[in-house]
C-alpha cells in the first residue's frame, strides 16, 4: 500500500521546516510572513505529492472543522439553489466548506439534519427554519452553537437574521399592478404562519385602497398543484373576477403560470401577473413575468460574514440584517 504524503514529505523537498508547510498549506503564510515565492513553491510540490489533508487530526487539534452546516427550505427551488451556490461560493473563499440538506418544509426532518450536521461538528449553521421549528432554535442558542437564519426569522427569538423587508416589497409590488389599471387583484400565497409570508400578505392587503375586499388564496404546500388551480378557478370565475394575481412565491408563479396557460388565458390582455422572486422559467413564458428580486448574492454573503464571526466570538451580539429588494417590471403586468 502506498504511504500517504505528509507534511513532514512536502518540508523535505522544499527544505523548509514541516510547521512553515502547515502555515503555508492552512493559508496562514502572511501570518507566518512566509515569502509569496516560498509559498508558492510549498503549494507545487504538494499538488506534485498529491497531498491530501488529514481534516479529522486537524479538527481535533484546533478544535475547529472549518465546515458550515446549511438547511435550505428545498434544494430543487431555483431561490434556494441560489442562496445554498452563493453560501458555498463565500465559504469556499473564506476557507470553509459546506455541508447542505432539504427539510423539505418538515420540522421533523429540520430536526434530524440539525443533529446530523452537529454530530458531523460542522463549526456553525444557516438555517431557512421551516414553519413550527422555534423550539429547535431556542435549543441551538440553548446549546451555544453559533448559527445564523437566512430568508426567514422568528420576531420573537432574537437571533441573528439576514432578511428582506417583505411587507414593503409586497405593497410596492400590488401597488404596481393598481397603478397599471387593476382592480380586482388577488393573491395566492402559501398556507403557513411563517413571519415572512404573513408579512407579503400583510403588504397586499394595505395596498388594496380601492379594492372593497381581499382576494386571497391560500395553497398548502403538500397539495400544491391542486390547490392552485382550485384558487384560480375561484378568483377567474368570481362574480368580478380577478384581473390580475400577485403570487407569494416564485413556486406558486411557476404552477400558476402552468394552468394559466392550459386555460388560454392571455397575459396581461385579460390577467396581469406579478412574482415574488424570480425564477428563470419567466424569461421562457411568452409574456415576461413581473418580479420581486431578492438580493441573493448579497443574503449569502451576509450570512456567512456573520456565521465566521459568531464562530470567532461567542459573545457577539445578535445581527438583524435587512436588505431592500427591487421591483423588476416586465410585460406580466402591462396596463389593462
Amino acid at each position: 500500500m502506498k504511504k500517504k504524503v505528509s507534511l513532514k514529505d512536502i518540508a523535505q523537498e522544499a527544505g523548509v521546516s514541516t510547521a512553515l508547510v502547515s502555515y503555508v498549506l492552512t493559508n496562514k503564510e502572511e501570518k507566518a510572513r512566509v515569502g509569496q515565492e516560498m509559498a508558492k513553491k510549498i503549494r507545487k510540490i504538494a499538488r506534485k505529492l498529491n497531498y491530501q489533508p488529514n481534516h479529522i487530526a486537524r479538527s481535533l487539534k484546533s478544535g475547529r472543522s472549518d465546515t458550515i452546516g446549511l438547511i435550505v427550505a428545498d434544494i430543487s427551488n431555483p431561490f434556494f439553489a441560489n442562496i445554498a451556490r452563493t453560501i458555498e461560493d463565500e465559504a469556499k473563499r473564506n476557507n470553509y466548506t459546506v455541508i447542505f440538506g432539504s427539510s423539505d418544509e418538515n420540522v421533523d426532518k429540520s430536526r434530524d439534519l440539525i443533529n446530523v450536521l452537529l454530530n458531523r461538528q460542522v463549526d456553525g449553521l444557516i438555517l431557512i427554519p421551516t414553519e413550527g421549528s422555534e423550539q429547535q432554535i431556542k435549543t441551538l442558542q440553548n446549546q451555544n452553537v453559533p448559527f445564523v437564519l437566512i430568508d426567514r426569522y422568528f420576531p420573537d427569538i432574537p437571533a441573528s437574521h439576514i432578511s428582506i423587508n417583505n411587507y414593503e416589497s409586497a405593497y410596492n409590488a400590488v401597488s404596481h399592478l393598481i397603478k397599471m389599471g387593476r382592480q380586482q387583484i388577488g393573491m395566492i400565497a402559501y398556507k403557513t404562519a411563517l413571519h415572512h409570508i404573513s408579512e407579503r400578505k400583510r403588504g397586499y392587503m394595505e395596498a388594496l385602497t380601492d379594492q372593497k375586499k381581499s382576494l386571497m388564496k391560500l395553497a398548502r404546500y403538500s397539495h400544491l398543484k391542486e390547490d392552485i388551480k382550485l384558487a384560480i378557478d375561484q378568483l377567474l370565475n368570481a362574480r368580478k373576477p380577478a384581473d390580475a394575481l400577485f403570487f407569494a412565491t416564485n413556486s406558486l408563479a411557476i404552477e400558476g403560470l402552468k394552468y394559466i396557460n392550459e386555460l388560454g388565458i392571455r397575459v396581461p390582455e385579460d390577467l396581469a401577473v406579478v412574482s415574488f422572486d424570480e425564477s428563470e422559467a419567466f424569461d421562457l413564458f411568452y409574456s415576461p413575468v413581473t418580479y420581486v428580486r431578492q438580493p441573493i448574492l448579497e443574503m449569502g454573503k451576509e450570512a456567512v460574514r456573520v456565521l465566521l464571526e459568531q464562530i470567532k466570538d461567542a459573545d457577539k451580539p445578535a445581527e438583524l440584517i435587512c436588505i431592500d429588494t427591487e421591483l423588476v417590471i416586465r410585460k406580466s403586468s402591462g396596463k389593462k
